[in-house]
């Protein structure tokens, strides 16, 4: 077996160089991509590839990166592979003025971070820190996010296919890049062009520990609780006013605390989640996340939530809800289940980089949830992220190197076997 040897270093620096740069979406736009400042980091990803050689590297007018690397085997019917990241970073903290730290051999002890000293990233409270002692970490500097979701995934990919452009004996397929925007958002695959993509199975690059391999997502819809009032002068309204925002206040009063909860459910557990509320007295709304792992099961959440609002709103006379159901992705495990062979093939990969192979199921979502039932079945493989969305974020240089090792085996493994 050969060995893959990535540079370290590189994939530091060239991880330190993405994060500066500012990509954070923002859920609340209806623009293709959300944000413009995304594709700054596009133009920049599609100049690096083209300098690796990749002479088609392009991004469109919605901020996705598209790039060939042409096959090299003489095997005729190789599948085409791809390799996937999403470009920008979460709202939920700032991405402005991201400032990687390199912490070289780092020993263990706690790490206070230097702009923010009450943010203190402890091996105590996060044990993985304990499998990085006398290895090299990347943490921000305390204000902000690091940005490890996604470019960690973007920085593997992209040393991966350094690697392999500067090692010709590496006999490979075609293998397409893609980076996306939006996918912290749920658009991340909202104006992919599947046909100029032009792959038959693919992998994100965007899960945490290294060796994990994720074949099974949440389904997952969005649900819309609209509260019509009664509106009337609050001067003149005893026994007419039913104020929706009250209403709504009471339905959320009305939502379970102990299960059925984010902060009360893990592993297979599925939840309700409200994500946002706007209105006034007239009309209020509440926004909702549903997830679950059984499409059934969703549905049952969604009956729920509905009888739960009817009941609440059944006291006020005049009162009524409209409620809208928006599906938003499926359980990837659907797809893949009939399509073993591309989960097996990641398996294998980890195992040749020299790692245990960790199965895990997603309590959330990739853009490898949709590009499944876009027909391209897409597992997710470990880049090392942990903490993500906080700023006490962190990433392992070590794991991001076995990451990108991983994508150069995988790339052989579809040369070998078919």
């Amino acid at each position: 077996m050969m060995e893959i040897e990535i540079n370290k270093n590189e994939i530091a620096e060239r991880f330190m160089r993405y994060v500066q740069i500012d990509t954070q979406s923002d859920p609340q736009s209806n623009s293709h991509p959300s944000t413009e400042k995304q594709k700054d980091l596009s133009i920049l990803l599609v100049k690096e590839l083209i300098e690796l050689g990749i002479t088609d590297a392009s991004m469109d007018e919605y901020g996705y990166v598209y790039a060939t690397i042409p096959a090299n085997s003489d095997k005729e019917n190789i599948p085409v592979i791809c390799f996937c990241s999403h470009v920008d970073t979460a709202p939920d903290c700032s991405g402005t003025g991201v400032k990687p730290i390199l912490h070289r051999n780092y020993n263990g002890e706690e790490i206070i971070l230097p702009d923010d000293t009450s943010q203190v990233l402890s091996a105590v409270t996060h044990p993985y820190l304990y499998k990085h002692i006398n290895e090299d970490i990347i943490t921000a500097s305390g204000k902000t996010l690091l940005g490890a979701d996604d470019k960690s995934g973007v920085a593997a990919i992209i040393q991966a296919a350094d690697f392999i452009m500067q090692n010709p004996s590496i006999k490979h397929g075609t293998i397409k890049i893609l980076f996306t925007p939006d996918e912290e958002v749920g658009k991340g695959t909202s104006k992919l062009d599947m046909e100029k993509l032009g792959a038959d199975f693919g992998y994100t690059l965007d899960g945490g520990e290294a060796g994990s391999l994720e074949d099974e997502t949440f389904s997952a819809d969005g649900a819309t609780i609209i509260i019509n009032g009664v509106i009337a002068h609050p001067g003149y309204a005893k026994n007419k006013l039913v104020n929706a925002i009250k209403v709504a206040g009471e339905i959320l009063h009305a939502l379970p605390t102990t299960e059925w909860a984010p902060e009360a459910t893990e592993k297979k557990e599925g939840f309700v989640h409200p994500v946002r509320m706007e209105g006034n007295a007239e009309k209020a709304t509440i926004e909702f996340i549903v997830r679950d792992f059984d499409n059934d099961a969703l549905i049952k959440h969604e009956e729920r939530l509905k009888s739960i609002a009817e009941e609440v709103v059944s006291h006020y006379r005049g009162a009524s809800i409209d409620f809208v159901i928006t599906e938003q992705y499926r359980n990837m495990k659907l797809v893949l289940d009939e399509n073993p062979q591309v989960a097996a093939y990641a398996a294998e990969a980890i195992t040749r980089a020299g790692l245990d192979v960790k199965t895990e199921n997603i309590r959330g979502g990739t853009d490898g949830s949709r590009l499944s039932f876009m027909g391209l079945p897409c597992p997710n493989i470990f880049t090392g992220m942990q903490c993500i969305h906080s700023k006490v974020e962190w990433i392992g240089v070590r794991d991001m190197a076995k990451a990108a090792e991983t994508i150069v085996h995988l790339c052989m493994i579809w040369e070998e076997k078919n």
